[in-house]
């Protein structure tokens, strides 16, 4: 038992409850795992202590509480990393806060017409404009943030933060849904696809066996 401990949902389908556990591990903190799954007949009781708004992830850390996803990876980068959770350099930082909150925010077609699945993979899907424009948008801050900031390592800043941390759920997606991509963009998702982490939340959300109807897309696998 240690005292930090994170509530997350199904590891198939909840790409928020990855983002706060890929950064802890990562960054090799310890913590126990509580699995609420979602959209069953228990889940609201099991999360009604959590002041949650019964949603997912919830990082539990002695008797502070802390919930929603941006909230939980600012609070382990103050509290746990002394703030090694964005780049140093001030005008990199900015960019890594700000497209990470774009993320938090942004991105709904994305979400509704690719939901995070790790147990299915597709190719010659088709998307509407918006969530074209959408992956547009996301590939370019992508570009970005590698050519201006990211020299110093594989990542995004050079160094794992927390933008990569937001942007990990997306990477799987887009290799999921066999998003094309040029060089930058493949080299940066199986980056995240090699993560040790990675393959453990990948492996867990295989092996779990409920199905959540509404991210069951209709597509062909192949």
């Amino acid at each position: 038992m240690t005292d930090l401990t994170l509530v997350i949902g199904n590891k198939n389908y909840s790409s928020w409850s990855l983002r706060p556990w890929v950064l802890l591990k990562q960054f090799a903190l310890e913590f126990d795992e509580v699995r609420v799954p979602l959209f069953t007949e228990s889940t609201a009781s099991a999360l009604a202590k959590y002041n949650s708004d019964f949603k997912v992830p919830v990082l539990i850390h002695g008797d502070i509480m802390v919930w929603d996803t941006l909230a939980i990876l600012e609070y382990i980068s103050e509290t746990l990393l002394d703030d090694r959770g964005w780049p140093v350099q001030a005008k990199a930082r900015a960019f890594a806060r700000s497209i990470s909150c774009e993320m938090h925010s942004s991105f709904a077609n994305v979400r509704n017409e690719l939901p995070m699945n790790c147990r299915k993979k597709f190719a010659d899907i088709n998307l509407s404009a918006a969530a074209e424009a959408e992956i547009a948008r996301i590939k370019s801050l992508w570009n970005q943030s590698r050519s201006e900031f990211g020299q110093a390592g594989e990542w995004l800043f050079g160094n794992y933060s927390i933008a990569d941390a937001m942007f990990a759920p997306i990477a799987l997606r887009f290799s999921g849904y066999s998003i094309a991509l040029n060089d930058v963009e493949e080299a940066y998702v199986q980056s995240v696809l090699s993560q040790s982490c990675i393959k453990e939340w990948i492996d867990a959300g295989c092996a779990e066996t409920e199905v959540i109807a509404e991210d069951e897309i209709n597509l062909r696998p192949y």
